[in-house]
């Protein structure tokens, strides 16, 4: 969504140079710059539809992967709240060009559990562009396991991530 962003500014300013032309004097071969106007209002048009498809796109697949989220996270049974357990690496991009994270978890527990650790993907607006759910499974009581959440598509510009809910059982 970024790059459609990134993208839209150019045409625009494109499009606003093209105007700028017009009406300074460039004409569509009939004395009149109507023409160009008319063709950036198009091309306006035309890169606003651009960006409001991407954005489209990019909520929908944000809202079926926090839709998947949900429902692996609803299979836990007799899962404790260990949000204040997990810990984030930093955020990278794998050689696919996923969205990567470490994550850490620390067992308070005495016995072996695992964990069940929703990840979000945050633009850098804040808003959310993707959520995982990952498992680190046996981890030692006391003790402390790793793993990696990885994004469920290829996320442009900067992105962060936060843990959403995490589950000790």
């Amino acid at each position: 969504m970024v790059a459609a962003i990134a993208w839209t500014r150019g045409v625009a300013g494109v499009v606003l140079s093209v105007v700028a032309l017009g009406a300074a004097g460039c004409s569509n071969g009939e004395g009149s710059p109507s023409g160009a106007v008319s063709s950036a209002a198009s091309a306006v048009k035309s890169a606003g539809d651009a960006v409001s498809s991407a954005a489209a796109e990019a909520a929908t697949a944000a809202e079926s992967a926090a839709a998947v989220a949900r429902d692996k996270l609803a299979e836990v049974k007799d899962g404790v709240n260990a949000k204040d357990q997990v810990s984030l690496g930093t955020v990278a991009a794998d050689a696919d060009g996923f969205t990567t994270v470490p994550v850490t978890v620390r067992n308070t527990d005495d016995a072996t559990k695992s964990f069940a650790v929703q990840v979000e993907f945050k633009d850098e607006s804040g808003d959310l562009v993707d959520t995982v759910v990952m498992t680190v499974a046996d981890v030692a009581g006391k003790g402390t396991g790793e793993g990696t959440a990885r994004s469920t598509h290829k996320l442009s510009g900067t992105v962060s991530a936060q843990v959403g809910t995490a589950l000790r059982y």
